[in-house]
């Protein structure tokens, strides 16, 4: 039996706890807020979206960074064995749109009590208000960590789950990091990620708080095209958001740190311009004396109307029998690129996860365990994984995680 120390008690370290007490360890977790679990008890807006369903295709293709390291910890415990999991300890699953899979109470509380539990179960000592301010190594080898107070604690191996950046407020202040480099490690650089954007344009914010279905959102440099997906967007005071954004932000968040971008909005794709000049037409002919202000009702949500008429630079006032052909294919090219220029990403406080972190080319994909010193593994958002919305992210969590607990002898 080897004593584990465990630094973090969010997903991450809570299930290496308790894969490495089910292994046999004596497994001492030091969590410096004052509950466990506190970021996954936000996740999914706090309905704790624990894993996707899809297949290894759909999960390999939703991790966006060095999805080939994790080949052999998603198939050491796959997204199967993490329902069956949580089912086992009563926690009742159901799988939602898009193979998003949560706890049938739609309380993420279920989740975190399920596990805490089961660590109490195992015998995990658990130590609350608790923070480690230094991991040490000696001759390449694991030997203690240094707590807030000036204690130390030696052991036999160290998991280290300290999470990202994002959430500052559920204790995710990077402390992973430094463990890393100062043990050796390179850190990938890091930045917000699955995060809204912010735009230039002035009329953005009179939109504040539409929400817009089914549209298709292509992001542009130059004439290069960086992403495009259908989906769901929302409108802020300070630019754009909602799930087509938010995945998007995982793809264009590094090319927008230095230069601005374009992004256009198909508001109607399921047509073609030819399609939708005709329906743009027809309803200018049922409305013939109509005012063009008042001709367009059917085409937008309300609140969009007044920008589009801005922006389409047709006289609101003109009636729909004296737009020229000229102006209707204008309108209809407008309807198709809705463009906006997108300016930066929202800060960690709004990220849902951290792009970059611990290199994994100095990691070891099968085990966790770091390539310079022995017994000493990392675990969940430390490394740079990431991965798209649907429970993908939390999926990384739980198979790093069981690799490294399952893997210290």
């Amino acid at each position: 039996m080897s004593k584990v120390l465990v630094v973090g008690g969010g997903a991450a370290g809570m299930f290496a706890s308790i894969i490495a007490a089910r292994n046999g360890h004596e497994v001492h977790v030091f969590e410096k807020n004052e509950k466990l679990g506190k970021k996954l008890f936000i996740t999914g807006k706090g309905r704790c979206n624990i894993t996707n369903a899809g297949d290894m295709d759909t999960l390999f293709s939703s991790v966006v960074s060095n999805s080939k390291f994790l080949y052999s910890s998603f198939y050491g415990y796959t997204n199967q064995d993490v329902i069956q999991f949580f089912e086992n300890l009563g926690v009742r699953t159901k799988i939602e749109r898009g193979d998003r899979v949560f706890p049938e109470s739609d309380h993420s509380s279920d989740v975190i009590r399920a596990m805490e539990k089961e660590m109490k179960r195992l015998g995990v000592d658990i130590y609350l208000y608790t923070r480690v301010l230094n991991v040490h190594a000696q001759n390449g080898r694991f030997l203690d960590v240094e707590l807030a107070d000036g204690t130390k604690v030696g052991g036999d191996a160290c998991i280290v789950a300290t999470g990202g950046l994002s959430y500052r407020s559920t204790g995710s202040t990077g402390d992973g990091y430094r463990f890393a480099t100062e043990n050796g490690h390179q850190i990938a650089e890091c930045m917000p990620s699955l995060v809204p954007m912010e735009t230039k344009e002035s009329w953005v914010s009179e939109l504040q708080g539409l929400s817009l279905r089914n549209v298709t959102a292509s992001i542009y440099r130059g004439k290069k095209q960086l992403y495009q997906e259908f989906g769901e967007m929302l409108f802020t005071h300070y630019g754009v958001s909602g799930p087509l954004i938010i995945s998007a932000s995982s793809y264009v968040g590094k090319k927008l740190k230095d230069q601005e971008l374009r992004l256009e909005i198909d508001l109607k794709p399921a047509l073609s311009a030819e399609q939708l000049d005709q329906r743009v037409l027809r309803d200018f002919e049922e409305n013939h004396n109509k005012q063009f202000k008042n001709a367009i009702g059917r085409l937008f949500p309300s609140k969009l109307i007044p920008v589009m008429i801005e922006l389409s630079g047709i006289d609101p006032e003109k009636k729909v029998n004296v737009i020229s052909r000229e102006e209707r294919q204008k309108f209809v090219h407008l309807i198709k690129h809705l463009t906006m220029t997108l300016t930066g990403l929202r800060d960690y406080n709004e990220a849902i996860i951290t792009k970059g972190g611990i290199k994994t080319k100095e990691i070891d994909p099968g085990t966790m365990e770091s390539k310079y010193v022995e017994g000493l593994y990392f675990v969940g958002e430390v490394l740079d994984l990431d991965a798209l919305t649907g429970g993908f992210n939390l999926q990384i969590a739980w198979s790093t995680a069981y690799a490294a607990g399952s893997s210290i002898i």
